[in-house]
């Protein structure tokens, strides 16, 4: 009787219905966060999971189907909801392990393609299973729900429903509540517990008793203690800040010379600040030739703007250097300001706009001597800004004599590549056009003006700087390189960033491991593991 009381009443299947799909797309969403620090954010990547969620969801509403219509025992669906809570409540315990160990095994077995296939690898090892079990939930529900023929559409309608209403808030709740509040590990903790807890409801409501249900409450509570740390660079032992916002994993480390920031990529650093307030040795110093271009050393005021603001290395440094200038920022993630202002030293004056920079663009028609593009990390480069469109908008937006510097952070050499792409769209909205290399890295740096006098304003103007700056100025003076236009554009319509990231990314990590590889073929895994050590 206990059973039927359960289960006779239709919402309780609702319920699940609701929470199964809430919890589907909370793993999802929780699935891109995990990923984006060893893979990026980029739509690669998110393609790759929403792919593998819906391989998942497919053969589990095959298998469900079949195996209610065999056996229509709710103790099966609900055991299934048990070892589903289990797997997602693991996630945050051994997924960054098996992320790290499907990288090192693939690294060394794939020559092309790492970051789709390991990407892959990772989803299908970590996330395949537990949707393949909630995948199961809609068929059984629908066998336990319809009652006659009469009301079948009516009942499998509801079913719909409340998974589309769970499904929505599913979306909804990690992206703007759990994650910026408690971060990624604790969010797939809560949805765990609460398929759970919605398993439990149905065991102790039936008066059944579950092996499975009780073992899943004690490997629960030890998922809460071993899995909530939100660490995911777990080899760190100096970060000063460990975080998550809406659109990013934040960290900062911090040693004796600089604070450095780094986002959803552990390895890459995306701002710098140096404790002597010397040069960054990075890009940001090569970039500092642009307001000279523009005319600094002439003009008594200057006005900058920085799309892609990060902690404001660039705004601190000009302001550094150069004398009275009006500086504005635009940073569409207000944890990475908050982070500017209390690790970074950020200028109280300098004022930061949480806003996407191209729609900034759009709401404004202030004109400025210098625009700053620095919103592209590895392959998650914005398309809307990367076209024809974008730099048509960023010039207009340009004095007579402004100048437009873009950091490019990944030197392709094939014939092609994202460099190539973005100068050449560049190249057909701007008739000076320059670039340099920056030394010891894979970043380069590109000039571009309407001005014809721009590198003679250049050269004049590294001598009113101070000596660390001119010879600067100098390296980047004999490393410009008038750029040749040719025939490859992106527009808002086609502009395929991220497929032409991939491929500079395959050829630097190629690059990297080259040596490693050798070293496995010559001297195998001992010889690998001594030369690691």
């Amino acid at each position: 009787m206990r059973e039927k009381t359960i289960l006779s009443n239709k919402y309780y299947l609702y319920l699940t219905e609701f929470f199964a799909g809430m919890s589907v797309m909370a793993v999802e969403l929780g699935a891109s966060r995990l990923l984006a620090p060893y893979f990026s954010s980029s739509q690669i990547v998110w393609t790759i999971i929403i792919g593998t969620i819906m391989i998942a969801m497919a053969l589990g509403n095959i298998y469900g189907g079949r195996s209610a219509d065999r056996d229509p025992n709710p103790d099966r669906l609900y055991g299934r909801i048990v070892i589903a809570a289990i797997w997602i409540g693991l996630i945050p315990v051994v997924g960054k392990y098996i992320i790290l160990a499907v990288s090192a095994l693939l690294i060394f077995s794939i020559s092309s393609h790492f970051l789709v296939c390991a990407a892959f690898a990772a989803c299908m090892i970590i996330f395949v299973y537990p949707l393949f079990l909630l995948g199961t939930v809609t068929p059984s529900l629908a066998k336990y729900t319809v009652d006659s023929l009469a009301d079948n559409g009516r009942t499998v309608g509801n079913l719909g429903a409340f998974n589309t209403i769970g499904s929505i808030l599913g979306t909804f709740l990690p992206t703007f509540v759990t994650i910026p509040a408690v971060g990624t590990s604790i969010t797939f903790l809560i949805f765990a517990g609460i398929l759970l807890a919605l398993a439990l409801v149905y065991f102790v409501g039936t008066g059944r008793k579950s092996i499975r249900a009780g073992a899943g409450v004690l490997i629960f509570i030890l998922c809460c203690i071993f899995g909530s740390s939100g660490s995911f660079a777990f080899w760190e032992q100096d970060l000063v800040y460990e975080g998550e916002s809406v659109y990013n994993y934040l960290q900062v480390k911090e040693d004796e010379k600089s604070v450095i920031l780094s986002t959803n990529v552990l390895f890459g650093v995306q701002s710098i600040m140096r404790k002597d307030d010397s040069l960054t040795g990075m890009y940001y110093d090569y970039a500092l030739a642009a307001p000279l271009m523009a005319g600094a050393a002439e003009k008594e005021r200057m006005d900058v703007l920085i799309l892609g603001m990060g902690t404001g290395t660039f705004a601190t440094q000009c302001r550094r250097y150069f004398d009275d200038m009006q500086i504005e920022g635009v940073e569409i993630d207000e944890k990475i300001t908050a982070l500017a202002e209390r690790y970074f030293r950020l200028p109280e004056d300098v004022t930061v706009t949480t806003y996407d920079g191209r729609a900034f663009l759009n709401a404004v028609d202030r004109q400025y001597d210098v625009i700053m593009v620095d919103a592209y990390q590895d392959i998650t480069i914005p398309f809307q800004m990367s076209s024809v469109e974008f730099f048509t908008l960023v010039r207009e937006h340009l004095k007579e004599d402004g100048v437009m510097v873009v950091n490019m952070n990944m030197r392709g050499e094939e014939e092609g590549n994202i460099n190539q792409y973005l100068a050449d769209t560049i190249c057909s909205v701007f008739s000076h056009v320059y670039t340099v290399d920056v030394t010891y890295s894979t970043n380069r740096e590109l000039f571009a003006s309407n001005s014809p006098d721009m590198l003679q304003r250049l050269e004049a103007g590294r001598e009113a700087v101070d000596s660390e700056l001119m010879a600067m100025m100098e390296r980047v003076g004999e490393g410009l390189t008038p750029y040749e236009a040719g025939s490859y554009r992106m527009n808002d319509d086609k502009a395929p960033v991220e497929l032409l990231g991939m491929r500079v990314i395959d050829d630097l990590i190629g690059d990297e491991v080259e040596y490693y590889k050798e070293l496995y073929e010559e001297q195998g895994i001992r010889g690998l593991l001594e030369q690691l050590g």
